[in-house]
């Protein structure tokens, strides 16, 4: 019968399976609580932030502004601004894992367990609290009452049970979470550190091949290529994330990622992945390349030609002008302002979301394209970088279709070009770690571009209107 239950207490009505759960419940709250805590402080960064506003403000991030900073008063010889940019960029890498682990801790582990400390658990004691008391009256309690408080409770209790394993499961995510970031980390630096052993051990070892600084015609008979391996891989990873990137080309990247791509591009080995999150970065290694090249690929000898026919005041006769002095460039300076300024024009074409007209391209970039022989004089400098050089550079881009006639419509066709660039590299790599494997020096036409004649985009043609010998 019920009364003989009246000299028992709260525990003594449970069967001894539920005892044991009950026994469980204070210590799950206790440790939920101080884990959460703890846990809370070791956090770097302030909770309920996204990523890049986490980034922010973690000491990681602190130290590779410091060293950005700490860096520009060295000379570009330096081993020390060189080993301090690399440092940069990869303490803004680790910050960024840091800021991304973070977030996923505060999501998967740190949540569930406040939830669990200061919600699922409480509400388990308050209802055997309430159990007690209605056991210890009961004298004076309704059955009913008495009956529904027992079974409430030890439905919490079965319920906790079933949950506990998943309650356990919070610990060992937190766990898989560290393992990742300490991965991640570890090997981020590992390969990064073996690197800048390298380079900082080889630095002015004249045999390694270069890409940036080299003349445009003996870079493209080395390689085999018809453009030249910056302009085609950076052109290749804009297309995939730069188009809708808000001032690209006109805002700065950070120099330790733009450094880290030059190198990567000058010994062939581009991991698109690493830098894809940074189209500001691609864009200022393409415009160093651009800048560096000894002789600008509009050349030096028709500087005064571009500015005579960029002055024509009819488009269709200045137009008219345009390509003639085009027709004058040698061919391989050709192909590649072909190709760029062909996807100028399809970066122009989504101007209304990134902000890049054809004249704002041309104030940036044009500089980079069209410079005279000499840059002693004040003027000279001036008129590198005035309104005639976008007068030039503008009308190139926005009547690009008209003025290269064989590339109409190619960068719709990006597939292509992306399919072409990584197969073509592959070869090109595959063939540089091979002779230096080797230690033989790496064929002049070892490795061939891929057949234009499979893709359906001109982009890639050598072709050009043709010109009578007396044109030329």
């Amino acid at each position: 019968m019920f009364f003989y239950c009246r000299s028992q207490d709260a525990t003594d009505l449970l069967s001894e399976d539920l005892v044991m759960v009950e026994q469980r419940v204070e210590p799950a709250k206790k440790a939920a609580q101080i884990i959460y805590k703890k846990l809370v402080g070791c956090l770097q960064s302030q909770q309920g932030l996204d990523s890049e506003r986490r980034m922010k403000k973690l000491p990681l991030m602190m130290l590779s502004v410091s060293m950005a900073e700490s860096f520009k008063d060295f000379d570009g010889d330096s081993s020390i601004r060189k080993v301090l940019e690399m440092c940069c960029f990869m303490q803004n890498f680790l910050a960024r894992t840091l800021a991304d682990f973070e977030m996923k801790l505060e999501k998967e582990v740190l949540v569930p367990l406040n939830k669990l400390s200061e919600d699922d658990l409480p509400e388990i004691l308050k209802n055997k609290k309430q159990f007690a008391k209605l056991t210890t009256d009961w004298n004076n309690a309704r059955v009913s009452t008495f009956s529904f408080s027992q079974d409430q409770y030890s439905a919490d209790l079965y319920h906790f049970a079933t949950k506990e394993d998943e309650y356990a499961s919070y610990f060992i995510r937190l766990l898989d979470l560290q393992a990742e970031y300490h991965k991640a980390s570890y090997e981020f630096l590992e390969k990064n550190i073996t690197e800048l052993k390298e380079s900082h051990s080889h630095t002015g070892d004249s045999s390694e091949e270069k890409v940036f600084g080299e003349p445009l015609l003996s870079h493209l008979q080395s390689c085999g290529r018809k453009i030249a391996v910056p302009i085609e891989e950076c052109v290749g990873m804009l297309l995939r994330t730069g188009l809708r990137e808000e001032g690209l080309f006109r805002l700065a990247a950070a120099a330790s990622v733009v450094k880290k791509l030059k190198s990567c591009l000058d010994s062939g080995t581009v991991d698109h992945n690493e830098f894809s999150f940074d189209p500001h970065a691609v864009a200022g290694a393409l415009k160093c390349y651009l800048r560096e090249l000894p002789e600008p690929l509009m050349t030096f000898e028709l500087y005064n030609e571009w500015f005579k026919a960029a002055a024509e005041k009819e488009t269709d006769e200045k137009l008219k002008q345009l390509r003639t002095v085009l027709q004058k460039l040698p061919t391989e300076n050709y192909n590649n302002l072909k190709y760029l300024v062909q996807f100028l024009s399809h970066l122009s074409e989504q101007q209304a979301v990134n902000k890049m007209t054809p004249s704002n391209i041309a104030i940036v970039l044009g500089p980079n394209l069209l410079r005279p022989r000499s840059e002693d004089s004040l003027l000279d400098m001036a008129s590198a970088s005035s309104v005639q050089v976008v007068a030039v550079i503008e009308p190139l881009i926005q009547y690009s279709k008209s003025l290269f006639p064989e590339g109409t419509g190619i960068l719709h066709k990006s597939w292509f070009t992306v399919v072409k660039t990584a197969i073509n590299n592959f070869n090109y790599n595959f063939n540089r770690i091979t002779s230096r494997i080797l230690f033989l020096p790496i064929p002049k036409i070892s490795k061939r571009p891929l057949s234009d004649s499979i893709l359906p985009s001109p982009l890639f043609s050598s072709g050009r209107p043709s010109l009578s010998k007396t044109d030329r």
